[in-house]
């Protein structure tokens, strides 16, 4: 499956707790160098899905290839060019940001410099500061930093941006845009819609299970009477069109107008977002902040213990 030179492989994934199937055949790509969401409500099965591609769950069926590796083997060359942003992490609560990067950077042949990396991830402020005494949007800052130290070529950004305020969150994005002009790929799951519309190459959206549609975020919606012009008259009633031809209905609307002597107050052109589509296809209100693990846990299955940025023993 590497053959092709992707980043990521997958065919036929599958996953089954007992009678439960968390995934159902997911086939899809990432290729090196790009930022891929992968979208879904609560129970759709994607984290059941990256867990399998981080090397945490074993897979029921199909076929995976992560950097030309089968992560289900747990390879030391593979979580050697992987960092990982788990939803949530533990670290040391009573050293340092400086000491803690430093400490994880000693686990990984080739690390990034650690202040670059603490620079990179917005802390360079908070470096000499007790990671205990960091506020909740720092801590996951430091999360990334701890991911990005050891040089991946991969990283996995599990809702890394859950519980920032709006500020925090803009500025995780640059630090994810900086991801991409270092050459790495990324692969994010996201519940806030506007962060995968703004961050991610392609996107796939997940549902029991199942892939129900995969492609740039701004093209999921095109389509037939895909755009929807909208505006109020002078009688102040709200009029809506949809059409494929935006710019020929705009013209023979606003002629109609003109030769009326009237005005098309508000008017509005727009075609769907991200949000609308997932909507659509989901029937699921997206979330303002993402919690929790969306598929059952097995008994006997575990938590995930590691840290953020490493799986496992370097």
């Amino acid at each position: 499956m590497s053959a092709t030179g992707n980043a990521i492989e997958v065919r036929g994934l599958a996953k089954r707790y007992g009678p439960i199937e968390a995934v159902r055949g997911i086939d899809f790509s990432v290729a090196r160098g790009e930022i891929f969401g992968l979208l879904g409500p609560n129970g759709a099965g994607k984290t059941t899905t990256i867990e399998i591609l981080e090397g945490y769950r074993e897979r029921t069926g199909g076929e995976v290839s992560v950097l030309g590796l089968d992560p289900g083997r747990r390879p030391v060359e593979l979580r050697r060019r992987m960092g990982i942003v788990l939803q949530s992490c533990g670290i040391y609560r009573h050293v340092s940001v400086r000491e803690v990067v430093g400490h994880w950077a000693r686990l990984y042949p080739h690390p990034r410099d650690p202040d670059e990396v603490i620079g990179l991830v917005g802390l360079a402020e908070q470096q000499d500061r007790r990671t205990n005494h960091l506020s909740g949007g720092q801590r996951r800052r430091l999360d990334l930093a701890l991911a990005l130290v050891g040089d991946p070529e991969l990283v996995f950004l599990d809702e890394p941006t859950t519980g920032f305020d709006p500020a925090a969150r803009r500025s995780a994005w640059e630090t994810v845009r900086a991801l991409r002009s270092l050459g790495k790929t990324v692969l994010l799951t996201t519940h806030y819609l506007d962060e995968a519309q703004a961050l991610a190459d392609r996107v796939a959206i997940v549902k029991d299970g199942r892939i129900v549609v995969e492609g740039r975020p701004g093209e999921l919606g095109a389509g037939p009477d895909r755009y929807t012009i909208t505006y109020r008259t002078s009688a102040g009633e709200w009029r809506e069109h949809h059409t494929n031809d935006p710019t020929s209905l705009l013209a023979e609307l606003t002629a109609a107008a003109l030769s009326r002597g009237e005005r098309l107050e508000q008017l509005s052109v727009r075609r769907p977002t991200l949000e609308d589509v997932y909507l659509e296809l989901t029937g699921d209100s997206p979330r303002s902040a993402a919690s929790g693990d969306e598929t059952p846990t097995p008994p006997g299955a575990g938590a995930r213990e590691e840290p953020a940025g490493v799986v496992g023993d370097v």
